[in-house]
């Protein structure tokens, strides 16, 4: 491990659709030509995933050509990547960028792999096979719903932070009924190195036209073949629905493929849920990582200013 760094390290935040990706590889590429070399490391939860390019919004070969990323690719779409293999292969690769001489950006909009990241793993117990099969058995039997209202009736805030994600609700009953208590109530090991959360958002209007737009596009642009492609590889009717198949978007664009949709039916079921999506990622930014919201100009003055880079 490198000596930590005397600054805090960039943490670049914003909702889905907001940009973030275009302003960390244009300030990085801006830095390495005043002779510091920036490099990046994403925190998406589906980036991590081999193949799902198009309806992630991956970064292209040409812009991963320009600026070094990091923890894109890593997993297979038949794999449940984790938030702790996440942490840990995250803070490898800055340790890895800070020996060698380079500046890291974290760049994403998962905020459990943020919160890891930032705060520290948390101290919950390793998985119980067993103890999970029987979970997942009433996760099928009663529903995701009930199952939630049941976490909701004994701890409201964690009901919210599994965000229905079917996942998360099995892990946290898992939990709970072998220890008595529920994963957030364990509290977090120390993170390896210290951050600073930088988080913006274009205003509300902008924001849905970007996400609309951009939705059109990646359905015009082959997201149907890439969700037939997926399905190929794992049944989207699996349960507890594996985590690739929860990406957004996705299983309209497979509907598309499968002529059960037609693409502004599909487009203007993932924009509502992509706005859906956004709202509670601003919500966990301001609760959860404890960061105030900027303007993109805001935060763009604040980076330059973390990267040594002069005012526009």
């Amino acid at each position: 491990m490198p000596p930590l760094p005397s600054t805090p390290i960039p943490v670049l935040t914003a909702p889905t659709a907001s940009g973030k990706t275009a302003l960390a590889l244009a300030l990085a590429q801006e830095s390495a030509a005043a002779g510091w070399p920036v490099e990046i490391v994403a925190a998406d939860a589906f980036t991590v995933y081999r193949g799902l390019d198009i309806g992630t919004a991956k970064p292209d070969a040409a812009e991963r050509a320009a600026v070094p990323h990091h923890l894109l690719d890593v997993a297979d779409v038949t794999e449940d990547y984790s938030v702790a293999a996440y942490a840990r292969a995250a803070e490898s690769a800055v340790a890895d960028i800070l020996a060698r001489g380079a500046q890291p950006i974290v760049v994403g909009g998962t905020g459990f792999y943020l919160t890891a990241l930032t705060r520290g793993l948390p101290l919950t117990p390793p998985a119980d096979v067993g103890a999970r099969a029987v979970v997942e058995a009433e996760l099928e039997a009663r529903g995701l719903d009930a199952l939630l209202a049941d976490i909701a009736a004994e701890n409201p805030g964690e009901a919210a932070r599994m965000e229905r994600n079917p996942r998360r609700v099995v892990r946290a009953l898992e939990i709970r009924r072998r220890t008595g208590r529920y994963p957030g109530e364990f509290g977090h090991a120390p993170p390896a190195f210290s951050y600073r959360v930088l988080a913006f958002s274009p205003p509300e209007p902008e924001l849905l036209e970007r996400v609309e737009s951009r939705t059109r596009a990646m359905l015009a642009g082959g997201w149907p073949e890439e969700a037939l492609w997926l399905a190929a590889q794992v049944d989207p009717q699996r349960e507890p629905r594996p985590t690739a198949w929860q990406a957004l978007g996705y299983r309209e664009a497979f509907a598309v493929a499968r002529g059960e949709l037609r693409p502004e039916e599909a487009a203007a079921r993932i924009v509502l849920a992509t706005r859906q999506y956004t709202r509670r990622q601003l919500t966990w930014t301001r609760r959860q990582l404890g960061a105030e919201v900027l303007s993109p100009a805001g935060v763009e003055a604040h980076l330059r200013a973390a990267l040594g880079l002069g005012a526009r």
